[in-house]
């Protein structure tokens, strides 16, 4: 059975920016000439491999998550310590324009993930209550969710540069049911963030949707473990 309500994050979970890894590598091949003798294969697993752990730090994706572009050159230079040895190219500077050129490449792959819309308004059209809670700076969220006309499919929108808070501080959470008028065991959240999605809702009694749009699976060793996986968003309709 559906719950009474829904709180659902935004990025990679309604809207889809494709592999990280892959987009990390599309990039090194533009510039490959300055990363060799380091293939981009390489060069974007060992990105990948550090921006993982430069965005697992709560403080630091907290503080540089309300600035995601600076927030992303700063992770390009922090991976491009771990290659300057083989590559002396990969400085600073270049790590600057490495980092704007991602940005830049991944925010235009954004689209919904397959069967997102229609879900959500077959959810509506059921008398489950919706929230969209997602974190970032206001202006480039707000800019998504009229890009993607967001705001007809959600009783509440809340976003973390305009409320002041973000997940997974619980106050995100708690506000985003008040303004609802449910209780957490009338609420679940589905998200693809470990921490933001599942930990901290569940700590709260919400019941936990971990959307795996990669098809991976837990990390190796995690602890976390998800009320419900879904692959698709499409699946809570199930």
């Amino acid at each position: 059975m559906l719950p009474t309500a829904i709180l659902f994050d935004l990025d990679e979970t309604i809207i889809s920016f494709g592999s990280r890894r892959l987009i990390l590598q599309a990039v090194a091949e533009e510039f490959a000439g300055v990363f060799a003798p380091v293939t981009p294969e390489e060069a974007g697993q060992a990105l990948e491999t550090t921006f993982r752990a430069f965005w697992a730090d709560e403080i630091r994706a907290e503080h540089w998550r309300k600035n995601l572009a600076e927030g992303r050159k700063l992770a390009v230079a922090t991976a491009f310590e771990t290659l300057v040895d083989r590559a002396p190219g990969l400085t600073p500077a270049f790590a600057a324009t490495f980092g704007e050129r991602f940005h830049i490449y991944r925010e235009e792959q954004a689209k919904f993930f397959p069967g997102a819309v229609e879900t959500i308004e077959e959810l509506k059209r059921r008398g489950v209550k919706l929230a969209l809670v997602t974190n970032g700076a206001a202006a480039p969220q707000r800019a998504k969710v009229e890009r993607f006309d967001l705001a007809r499919l959600f009783d509440h929108v809340q976003i973390e540069g305009e409320a002041g808070f973000g997940k997974p501080q619980e106050q995100a959470y708690l506000h985003a049911m008040q303004v609802l008028g449910v209780t957490p065991d009338e609420t679940w959240m589905v998200g693809d963030n470990l921490e933001w999605e599942v930990t901290a809702p569940q700590r709260l009694g919400i019941y936990a949707v971990w959307h795996d749009h990669l098809g991976e699976g837990l990390p190796p060793g995690s602890l976390v473990r998800p009320d419900r996986i879904v692959r698709s968003i499409a699946e809570l309709l199930d």
